[in-house]
Order: C-alpha cells, then structure tokens, then sequence
C-alpha cells in the first residue's frame, strides 16, 4: 500500500509528518512526501495566514485528482480551527493540530493492523535532523491564531530528547518547536536541556527563540557544545514600541537591541536572522520606518517579511487595519532593506573559513550552509562536510573553495 504524506506550514508540521511516514513504513506502507497516485493521503495543513488555509482546503481536491477513490486523512491546524471546512469533501477522516496519532489509529482501523499510543522518532532524512522539543504557545501574541489552535506549552522530558539525539544519523540537529524559548521540562528551562545534550558531537541549532530568554547562562551553554552553529532566529515582528505593544509581545525595541548585543559579546560572528511584519494595525510611517531601522541597529543577517494577515478569532481581527495599497507599498520597502541586510551579511564575510555540511547539488555545485546559515556553492561534486573559504556574492548565498 502506498501513502502520500503531504505537509504545509512550519517545522513542527514537518517533524510531526515525518514521525507519521516513520509509524507508517515501519507498518509496511511505502510512503512519500510528493503528490503523486496513492491509496491514502495525509495532508498536515496549516492556518498561520488566510492563504495557508486557502491553500490547505484546496489539498483534497489536488489529492483527489491523483486518485478519486483514495482515502483521505486531514490533520494540522487548519482542519484544528476549521473541521466543517474538510468534512462532507470526501475525507474519511479530520483530527486537529495535536495526537496526530490519531490519523495512524485511523488509518489501521481502515486498512488492519494495531493503533498506537504515540508515534515514532520522525524518519529522519537528508542532512538536517528537526527534533521536536515543545509544542504549542502560552505567548497570545494579538495577531496569532497558533495558540488557540496548538493549545498551552507542554515540553518534552530531557530524557526523550537525550534518547533521540542519541540515536540520529544526521550530522546537523535543529531544535524546534512552537516555542521553543518556553521550554519547561527542565528547572534552568531551555539552558537546562543544552547542557544536558552537550554530550552530542552533532552540530546544533535552535530554532525561532525570544529575546527574552537570551541571558547568560543560555548563551554560555550554548558556547560549551562541541559543535554550535550561532544562528540565532531572534523573533521581532515590529522595530515600533507602539506597535510591539499593540501586539502584545512581551519586550521593547530597546530591549531586543541589548540581546543582540549580548549574543555578539559571546558570538561575535553570530547570525541574527528575524521576522518582520509590515502594515500592522495602526502602524504610522514611523512605526514602520522604526522597522526598517532596527535591522541595520541588529545587524541582522536575513529577514523574513510578511504583509498582516487579519485572523479571524485573534485580538488584532477587530483592530482598524491598514489599506492594503500601504501594507504593500511598505511590505516592497522591508523586502528592499532585507535583500539589502543579507548582502551586507555575505560581502562582510568573504574570505572567511566557515565549516560547511553539503547536501544538495544545483548545477555544477554542491550546496550546503555555513554555521550562520549562508547558502554555499562549492564547484563539482563534493560529500561530507568541509571548510571552506567565501570567494564571491552567488545568488542567494556565496560562491566558495575547500580549504582542507
């Protein structure tokens, strides 16, 4: 039997889709990732923004061309918010955003077989391994449907993570989860959980942190692993007060600048990369050109950019919206100083020795990323990992030589 595991939206959705196509093929099932003729599909959806979910709805019909007489399994926070919008569509079967294992119980209530209590370790693939530390948000930051779909932190034990990490193949291991800054399960919180895995000789990674859970003793335990790639996703939204408040994050502009600082105090070469919205409700030419200023005050390295996107259900869906001409007149200026920020980061840093894990090929190259995230291409066909040397600015990232 086949199944087609299909995923939309974050990380966390990609580790949770991988541990279903691990439950499956340890079950017998050949299971892919791609939308191609299946018996079964999962689709993992998404409601971040109006167009995720849009594009999660229009998932049933696309299975459905494949093969029209497929079940249809839908799971994620899209079918979460909305399971009236998936039923009656042909789906066999809708769960929301947590205890996916419900689609596996489901399916082999269908097909025969035994169900599950909990699923697998996510088949890992590629070079990079996404370990799934905490789900879900206590933050109900204005603008943010998440919480209310994901549900209240509820971390790991160290103990599992430690066992997991353990057993992974890949070189690169990223950290994530919904919010990975509220990490509980240990009493020194998520500086307690790096030092417990400084055991590892794997590079790691953090995913999307706060700034509020930069100190000392974080930073310091992050110092002593053996292999730590200094990227740190700092999440901003706003470089306005005004706005940070309107949105109910939880820190200032001036705030956010002194974590920055302090990161590189420790990490002087750190890549501080960020998300940015623009035309949030009531943001004023100041508020956004405070935007704009803050990415160069950071020295941020990459920012992501995204127009609002009013959800249905927050705080923010009754607040006086920006026209939509402004929002994307703005949202064209933050995509210039983003381009603008990541150029600066590369040319900074040519003729630099970063350490690079390859695993792509595009063209002529190797593909792979520095410790801070910069995309290289190293000429022919290269395996492994290996220092190499910044030479020159190449599409969106570096051109680059071996060095060892």
């Amino acid at each position: 039997m086949k199944a087609v595991i299909f995923t939309l939206g974050c990380k966390v959705n990609e580790v949770e889709s991988a541990s279903l196509a691990a439950e499956l093929e340890n079950r017998g099932w050949q299971v892919s990732d791609e939308l191609a003729p299946a018996d079964v599909y999962v689709l993992n959806t998404c409601a971040v923004t109006k167009e995720a979910e849009k594009k999660s709805r229009q998932l049933v019909a696309r299975a459905k061309k494949f093969n029209p007489q497929a079940l249809i399994y839908v799971c994620g926070c899209a079918s979460q918010k909305s399971e009236e919008s998936f039923l009656g569509k042909g789906v066999r079967f809708v769960c929301g955003a947590r205890k996916k294992e419900e689609v596996v119980n489901a399916i082999v209530s269908d097909f025969g077989g035994e169900g599950c209590l909990s699923l697998c370790p996510p088949k890992q693939l590629k070079t990079r391994a996404f370990i799934k530390i905490e789900d879900g948000c206590n933050n109900f930051c204005s603008y943010c449907v998440i919480p209310y779909l994901r549900g209240r932190v509820e971390s790991r034990p160290v103990e599992d993570i430690v066992e997991e990490i353990k057993n992974c193949t890949s070189p690169e291991i990223v950290l994530t989860g919904i919010n990975i800054s509220a990490y509980n399960a240990h009493a020194d919180g998520l500086a307690g959980l790096i030092k417990e895995i400084a055991f590892t000789d794997k590079r790691i990674r953090l995913g999307s942190i706060e700034c509020r859970v930069i100190d000392e003793k974080l930073l310091d335990a992050l110092a002593a692993l053996k292999d730590f790639a200094p990227q740190f996703h700092l999440s901003l939204q706003s470089g306005s007060n005004a706005v940070l408040k309107a949105m109910n994050r939880k820190y200032s502009r001036e705030e956010y600048l002194q974590k920055c600082e302090l990161i590189y105090s420790k990490f002087p070469d750190a890549a501080i990369t960020t998300d940015i919205i623009a035309g949030f409700c009531g943001e004023t030419e100041q508020d956004f050109c405070d935007s704009l200023s803050i990415i160069d005050a950071a020295k941020l390295s990459r920012v992501h950019a995204f127009a609002f996107s009013p959800r249905e259900g927050t705080k923010a869906y009754a607040m006086q919206d920006v026209p939509k001409d402004i929002k994307s007149q703005r949202l064209h200026r933050l995509l210039k100083a983003a381009d603008a920020a990541a150029s600066r980061y590369i040319s900074e840093r040519l003729g630099k020795v970063y350490n690079v894990i390859f695993e792509d090929f595009d063209g002529e190259y190797t593909t792979g990323y520095t410790e801070g995230y910069i995309k290289v291409y190293v000429s022919g066909r290269q395996l492994g990992r290996a220092d190499v040397k910044l030479v020159s600015p190449y599409k969106d990232g570096a051109i680059a030589e071996i060095v060892n």
